[in-house]
């Protein structure tokens, strides 16, 4: 850490700058960030959406309003106790991600078997990071999410969400560890995230007395049938299920099982021994032959596959790698793939008859195990479902797909070839380690998200709010309305456990929907004004819905009214929340229940009004992934690159949802440019004289007045890197063009650019901010200073202009002079006539009353300027420009022109001679002259 990073952090917590109270008749923002997860250190990840909000709540702050921004810490659930449960059963792959990544000495690592010390030992590492970054935090709010006080409010939570009929208890499927025997949440999950129950349909093929049963979620293309696949390593079972006879993977017994079907097993086999038989596919009634393959996985659905390899990427591959030689198998089963055809029964517009075999050309895939399959099997299949139509081999010739797979549904479901199971579509890893797979459970407590009533509500919360960036709200919406009810707890884990029902915990994600009202009360804990014991469900009632009178709870709580009258304008003033931001992959869960939650408990008055997110961080390119070790974490990039640093390289790494990328480059190349600022500052104002301010000092002033605002819109609607791309790098271009025009640069002007410079930079680099502000003689703190008004610096569109077209005309010139190879002697730069000038601002003003031009045209007819250019121009140049440009009929190009020929002759090295278009006599070798357009004059090279 920089020495005057130590210095500037010791200032603020000094003054207690961040340690936000109510303040009767000053508005407030209320701004948070989810609690980050403490099954190892913050990374980058984190460092990235939260460093927004940081940035947005100093930005708040100078803008003259008093803003809370509190932080805590998420231990709830299985994740910390699975981790701690695999390291005691001796995993080095976790081990060794503990020492070698997060960088924990081993001598803590031993102690990591407690789940309690690991999950502290993160908080208290993490703690000092966030705080080494500069975050405006009031801390005296922290908490986490097994501490007693917070155990009770969820207890009172979870109490009146069930009063208001939102958590019910029922049988439904839910993703399931068995090692836990819990479900398992999005957030308890090693891998598949977001992954959730889908229908699977299996089909009967009749093998002998029993039925060989495949699993599809593409039940309509039966028709295109050449085989089935098995896996021949894999163990199967005969058994009775639901009083038929089946074949199936062994694990797939044990999970239908697990969804309330009838198992009875027969007996067991190999996967090898189905290879080479025959089983007849429903409604075409085809006999298809029984080949090995690679990629069946006999823990998803049934363990069986059935083959359409014209309309299936992966069995094309499977059944080509077969036919080639190249899969390893028998000479009797090669010559019965080498008897299989291809089926098409699909057509595709814009495809061949195999749409398979197109997308393996597509993509270049050369065997069964290219992780490209995924991505062609996707494509096939949405072409198909949303574009193709049936063909007559399927007896629904011309019927849409999408129509199509419903009605040969029912047909197959009539006539007993098709029942159901449910299934993960991809694999489901507990934090334990533990492969997931569907479980129907009884008795199970759910939150009732399928409550349509409750979904209209929680629309119409998140249409009052603010989302950004906007194109996120379809997002929202669309999660409200497929979302169906969440199992809501869990057996084993750490987090609270529910008040009715002692062996069940809140789950991790929902006992983390409206937390943000526990930092108005936590306040009061730590300070140990109010005690956990304290917070009955009736006096949070009072706290938060302002039910019962206070005398009366305080006497039964016995505690003190005053405080809980003080607890009671603690919440009033702070709430609702101002802005949430996360990363965009807590739509689909977190974020959609905090709306969902805070519809049900609060008053529309306290609804949130704002939701933020952003992209996922990649690492150089890479998807980031712990278990890869592609993973860079908070404290190292801290460490490295220092905090001011470490907050400009992520919020300049993107806006919006799309996912942005770390790079140690660019982090290297921003902290040169953040380590430069001082002495940049330090050496202008040291050359700087006074003297009168001239157009450049206009210019520069006007210019500062549209990034300010440029700034402050941006900050409003969370476009942090728009933001700072202003307020850092378009800010420090103005002032190196200002240096470079101008032979001696105005003290007074530098001055004042500096001081709102500084103050603008404060919210993204806050400490070297400091330090500038410092040097600069500003007063107290900038981070306490008032945010920069654009009325602090009058617009000269006049001054705006003339650089814009010395700047234009530079940039012309270069870029000629790199097409011209030969030698030059002297640039000749011809400004437009006042013909001309009259006929572009005609254009222009006809343009946009969206009036006819063939009048303008015709009355400057001959100039012999095609009109074609002149608004081709006019595009070139934008709006802006053009508009600034006609509302200036005094403006001078060829004076400024002729002012500035010096400074063009220094930038390209040759001499510049600037003249007039329709001057008599002008030297014109070139006949360029009449090529002169406003904003674009004609260059001649000597």
């Amino acid at each position: 850490m920089a020495e005057y990073e130590k210095k500037w952090l010791k200032a603020w917590n000094e003054r207690h700058l961040f340690e936000s109270d109510p303040l009767k008749g000053k508005k407030k923002v209320f701004v948070t960030f989810p609690y980050p997860y403490m099954n190892g250190p913050v990374h980058i990840g984190h460092c990235f959406s939260a460093t927004r909000v940081d940035v947005y709540a100093r930005f708040k702050r100078m803008q003259g309003y008093n803003v809370l921004f509190p932080w805590s810490w998420h231990w709830t659930g299985e994740t910390i106790a699975g981790m701690s449960y695999r390291l005691e059963q001796g995993d080095a792959q976790v081990r060794r991600a503990f020492i070698e990544i997060d960088g924990v000495p081993a001598d803590e690592v031993k102690k990591f078997t407690n789940p309690e010390y690991l999950a502290s030992y993160y908080t208290k590492v993490s703690r000092r990071v966030v705080q080494s970054t500069g975050f405006s935090i009031d801390w005296r709010r922290e908490f986490t999410t097994v501490d007693p006080a917070y155990k009770r409010f969820i207890e009172w939570q979870y109490l009146r969400l069930r009063e208001l009929g939102y958590v019910v208890q029922g049988t439904h499927p839910v993703v399931w560890c068995s090692l836990d025997q819990s479900p398992t949440g999005d957030h308890d999950r090693l891998e598949g995230e977001g992954v959730s129950p889908e229908e699977f349909n299996l089909l009967k093929f009749k093998l002998g007395d029993f039925a060989l049963v495949a699993g599809t979620l593409r039940p309509e293309t039966v028709f295109g049938a050449t085989n089935l696949w098995v896996d021949p390593a894999a163990e199967y079972s005969e058994a009775r299920v639901d009083g038929e006879l089946w074949i199936v993977s062994s694990s797939a017994l044990r999970r239908l099982a697990e969804q309330k079907h009838q198992v009875t097993p027969v007996r067991s086999f190999s996967g090898a021994d189905l290879v080479g038989r025959y089983a007849t596919a429903p409604l075409t009634g085809a006999s298809l032959p029984i080949l090995p393959s690679r990629f069946v996985d006999p823990d998803l659905a049934t363990g069986v596959v059935y083959s359409v390899p014209a309309h299936a990427p992966y069995d094309y591959m499977g059944l080509r790698e077969i036919q080639s030689g190249g899969a390893g198998v028998s000479g009797q089963v090669k010559e019965i793939a080498d008897r299989i055809e291809l089926i098409s029964m699909i057509e595709v517009p814009g495809h061949s008859q195999y749409p398979a075999e197109d997308a393996v050309k597509k993509f270049g895939i050369k065997d069964s195990t290219d992780a490209r399959l995924e991505e062609a099997t996707a494509g096939v299949y949405k072409e198909e479902f949303h574009r193709g139509v049936m063909k007559a081999n399927t007896g629904f010739p011309g019927m849409k797909v999408s129509e199509a797979k419903e009605r040969i549904t029912e047909v197959l479901s009539k006539e007993g070839h098709l029942t159901k199971m449910q299934e993960l579509p991809q694999r489901v890893i507990c934090r334990c380690g533990t492969r997931c797979y569907v479980k129907i459970l009884e008795n199970q407590w759910f939150l009732n998200y399928s409550n349509e009533e409750w979904k209209a509500k929680t629309k119409e919360l998140l249409r009052r709010a603010s989302v950004f960036p906007p194109e996120s709200r379809e997002w929202y919406n669309a999660t409200i309305d497929w979302l169906r009810d969440w199992p809501c707890a869990r057996r084993s884990g750490m987090g609270t456990k529910l008040p009715w029902d002692k062996e069940w915990i809140v789950e991790t994600l929902s006992d983390s929907t409206i937390y943000m009202a526990f930092y108005t009360i936590n306040k009061f804990v730590n300070a140990e004004r109010a005690k956990p014991d304290h917070l009955s469900p009736e006096v949070l009632d009072f706290v938060i819905l302002g039910k019962g009178a206070a005398a009366n709870l305080a006497k039964a709580a016995k505690m003190s009214e005053t405080v809980l009258r003080e607890m009671r304008a603690e919440f009033l003033y702070w709430y609702p929340v101002d802005l949430r931001n996360s990363g965009k992959e807590l739509i689909p869960n977190h974020l959609t229940f905090f709306a969902f939650h805070h519809e049900a408990m609060f008053g529309e008055k306290f609804w949130p009004r704002g939701f933020s997110v952003n992209g996922m961080i990649q690492i150089e390119g890479q998807r980031m992934s712990k278990s890869h070790g592609v993973f860079v974490t908070w404290k190292d990039a801290l460490e490295k690159f220092g905090a001011d640093a470490v907050r400009a390289t992520v919020v300049l790494t993107g806006d919006g949802m799309e996912d942005t990328d770390w790079r140690a480059k660019n982090a290297e190349d921003t902290k040169a440019k953040v380590d430069s600022l001082i002495s940049f500052v330090e050496k202008n104002l040291n050359i700087a004289v006074t003297r009168a301010p001239d157009h450049l000092d206009r210019w520069l002033t006007s210019t500062m007045n549209r990034r300010i605002a440029i700034v402050s819109a941006s900050m409003e609607e969370m476009r942090t890197r728009r933001a700072i791309s202003a307020a850092l790098l378009d800010v420090w271009n103005d002032l190196r063009w200002y240096l470079h025009r101008t032979e001696k640069p105005r003290r007074q002007t530098l001055t004042e650019v500096f001081s709102a410079w500084v103050r603008m930079l404060s919210p993204f680099v806050p400490f070297v901010s400091e330090e500038l502000n410092r040097m600069l003689g500003g007063k107290g703190l900038v981070c306490t200073a008032d945010w920069p008004s654009p009325k602090d610096f009058p617009r000269d569109d006049a001054a705006e202009l003339s650089e814009l077209v010395v700047r234009r005309v530079l940039d012309d010139a270069r870029n000629l002079l790199k097409i011209v190879k030969q030698p030059k002697q002297k640039l000749n730069v011809y400004v437009a006539s006042d013909d001309a000038r009259s006929y572009f601002a005609d254009v222009a003003k006809a343009r946009a009353k969206k009036e006819s031009l063939g009048g303008v045209v015709k009355r400057f007819a001959s100039l012999g300027i095609a009109p074609e250019r002149v608004v081709k121009l006019q595009y070139e140049v934008g709006e802006e420009l053009v508009s600034m440009f006609v509302s200036q009929p005094d403006f001078d190009e060829y004076g400024l022109l002729s002012e500035a020929s010096d400074f063009l002759a220094k930038e390209i090295g040759l001499p510049v001679a600037i003249m007039k278009a329709g001057t008599r006599g002008i030297h014109d070798p070139g006949k360029r002259a009449k090529d002169a357009l406003p904003l674009k004059p004609a260059f001649y090279l000597e």
